[in-house]
């Protein structure tokens, strides 16, 4: 912080995405007064530069506006995630789930998640947790939203051919295990997605980013 109280250039880097980028800059610097006037902007960006991990649209805008102009568009759908053994793949479902746009993201099962793939997209994505599926899909029930499941085990449907619900939850589970029994009990249907290779399974943050594209390819505009 300097002496008159604005943010150096090195703070107003997104942790984690700085460091991935490496020794490139990033976002802009500060802005060719005379500054754009209304209450979206903060005026510490507009004067050190802003160097998050945002859109040019949101380029020196506060975070807490960012928040709100996403709230006026967010999709229909949610994103769960089975959380039993600090999985790894989360940050990366909370990233994709920010990048389409998802209403919700649900971490059910442990609190804390490991936070480093996300990239700190989970700053603009409204996260809540559930302490077991059963919470989870209580509050499901009480929204309105069913739960669809997405595994590649028996009884699963191609969500190649399947429709989803413009509003529901997509309930992924664990790298490796995949869903629980739980998660199956408590889906309304569960979704496989094709697989041509020798691997048994997919990551699961990919799972995820290819649930939620078919998704939007069904409902997005």
């Amino acid at each position: 912080m300097s002496s008159n109280g604005v943010p150096q250039l090195g703070e107003q880097y997104d942790e984690g995405f700085a460091a991935a980028e490496g020794d490139r800059e990033i976002g802009v610097g500060p802005h060719p007064e005379p500054w754009p006037v209304g209450p979206q902007y903060d005026p510490s960006l507009l004067a050190a530069g802003d160097r998050r991990n945002v859109v040019d649209a949101y380029r020196y805008w506060r975070h807490e506006a960012i928040v709100a102009d996403l709230d006026t568009r967010r999709h229909g759908f949610h994103v769960a995630v089975e959380n039993w053994q600090h999985d790894f793949n989360i940050g990366s479902v909370v990233r994709t789930a920010n990048a389409f746009l998802a209403e919700e993201v649900h971490i059910v099962g442990r609190r804390r998640w490991n936070r480093r793939g996300a990239m700190v997209t989970d700053r603009y994505q409204h996260v809540r947790h559930h302490e077991s599926v059963a919470s989870l899909a209580a509050y499901a029930a009480e929204a309105g939203l069913p739960v669809i499941g997405i595994d590649n085990l028996p009884g699963a449907v191609p969500i190649e051919t399947f429709e989803l619900p413009e509003r529901c939850v997509l309930l992924f589970g664990q790298e490796g295990p995949g869903l629980t029994e739980a998660a199956w009990e408590h889906s309304t249907a569960v979704c496989s997605i094709a697989q041509y290779g020798s691997t048994r399974s997919i990551n699961a943050g990919a799972a995820a980013a290819i649930a939620m594209h078919a998704w939007v390819r069904a409902h997005g505009v």
